[in-house]
């Protein structure tokens, strides 16, 4: 057998997985079906998918599990010869609602109800929005509703909060510890040091999901803007007496499929909530917060003359220096010419050798270009939807939370991760005065999260 027909062999057995899987989720979508006898064969069927064939299942799921134009032609014609004074007016528009109501929805509301479903709904989620990052294919549809059964199981009723502190049961200790993705930690006892009376940690959960956080914050609670993350992992201290600033340096997610639900505004609207009634002295509330691919998928392309994707142009790094600043450059890199392609190369091989943060005159020289332009990352490019190219600046700015240049922290996390993650530049976001006011507004349901295992401390 040649490679054209091992092709042919391999694409027909891939093409059959998913009309395989497609036919399981049809299955268990029908009315009357047996769902806990169908659910575990969909189940281990859409586990065995490639990437690929999970993109060609969710095609299917598009395609064939939707409502059908010629079963609500009728009704659609019926309804617009109708006057909206007319009797009829109302029982028209609710029959059409009921006809037009997602059969992909009625589905995954059926998965929810069973025990492990949910977690399911999460992880199927989780690969959408992954493959829809680089699909060409429309495939809103097929989010849109399970965000909308999401959006009602993990609203108001159904999830809480709870701080986690040195008294809280080992194993949400270890989970926490576990999960936190932004400062990884290497043992447990490290985690006891960020619980304490300056540090704490709080968690949203699920009543479905009862041993696992949704989302978690690690929290410090400081004198001033803290602008170095070595003074925060320095450990958990006595309360200074002038206490007047919480800052919000870890934010983690554990579950890719809630991205954009809310969940986090949320959990830090209620921290700032508690946090302020339990001391009315913290007034100020911030991030420290990490700038994931500023230095891999930014800084180092634009260097590379890769620049097709974002609004700063590679010719335009050159401009951030200045005239002493670019004759250092050439000279540490052993370049000669000046032109803007032969300075990127040199600031490309200085920056890709992290002992520059060691050095005292190229720190100098870095420190104002390499902010200027960390800003513009974080507060003017856009991806294709128009939101920030940093997650954790589209985030922060999308729950409300303002960035300025002069919260730009020049090696604030010099750590070989963080210079390999972003030079070593980390940002304060700010969360106004009247920004709580402002979430309680836009999350209808905000003020419903229950509170769960707060220990009262004295401020």
């Amino acid at each position: 057998m040649n490679s054209e027909d091992e092709k042919k062999e391999s694409g027909g057995r891939s093409q059959k997985r998913i009309e395989e899987a497609l036919k399981a989720f049809q299955d268990v979508g029908a009315e009357d079906s047996p769902f806990d006898k169908l659910f575990p064969g969909l189940k281990s069927h859409y586990q065995s998918l490639e990437e690929p064939e999970k993109e060609g299942l969710f095609k299917g799921l598009i395609e064939q599990l939707e409502v059908k134009k010629a079963e609500i032609d009728p009704l659609a014609k019926a309804l617009l010869a109708c006057q909206q004074d007319d009797p009829r007016w109302a029982s028209l528009l609710a029959d059409f609602r009921n006809r037009v109501y997602s059969p992909r929805l009625n589905l995954f509301r059926k998965i929810s109800r069973s025990p492990g479903g949910l977690r399911f709904l999460l992880d199927f989620r989780g690969d959408l929005l992954s493959i829809r990052r680089h699909s060409r294919l429309d495939l809103d549809p097929l989010d849109s509703d399970i965000v909308f059964l999401l959006e009602m199981l993990f609203q108001e009723g159904f999830i809480y909060l709870e701080e986690i502190t040195l008294d809280s049961a080992y194993k949400q200790i270890e989970l926490i510890k576990n999960r936190d993705l932004i400062h990884p930690m290497a043992s447990i006892e490290e985690m006891g040091q960020r619980l304490g009376k300056d540090r704490r940690c709080f968690a949203l959960y699920h009543r479905l999901l009862p041993y696992e956080p949704i989302v978690f914050i690690e929290v410090a609670l400081t004198e001033g803007l803290v602008r170095d993350i070595s003074q925060i992992m320095a450990g958990a201290g006595g309360r200074k007496a002038r206490v007047d600033t919480a800052i919000f340096y870890s934010i983690n997610n554990t579950q890719n499929g809630l991205a954009g639900l809310g969940l986090g505004k949320t959990l830090i609207g209620r921290v700032v909530d508690y946090v302020r009634n339990e001391n009315e002295k913290i007034k100020n509330f911030a991030t420290l917060s990490p700038i994931p691919g500023f230095w891999r998928r930014y800084l180092r392309p634009l260097l590379e003359e890769g620049d097709e994707n974002f609004s700063l142009k590679s010719t335009d790094v050159i401009s951030f220096f200045s005239k002493k600043g670019k004759g250092k450059i050439m000279e540490r890199a052993g370049e000669e010419e000046r032109e803007p392609l032969h300075f990127n190369r040199a600031l490309l091989s200085i920056l890709s050798d992290e002992s520059w943060a060691r050095e005292e005159e190229l720190k100098n020289i870095l420190r104002s270009p390499l902010i200027k332009i960390a800003y513009h990352y974080l507060a003017n490019e856009k991806n294709r939807r128009d939101k920030p190219l940093n997650p954790v600046a589209g985030f922060h700015l999308g729950n409300g939370a303002t960035i300025s240049e002069r919260n730009i922290n020049f090696l604030a996390n010099p750590s070989s991760r963080g210079l390999k993650e972003s030079c070593g530049i980390m940002a304060n976001y700010i969360y106004s005065s009247n920004w709580l006011s402002q979430a309680r507004r836009s999350l209808r349901w905000f003020d419903r999260v229950e509170m769960r295992g707060l220990f009262g401390r004295k401020a």
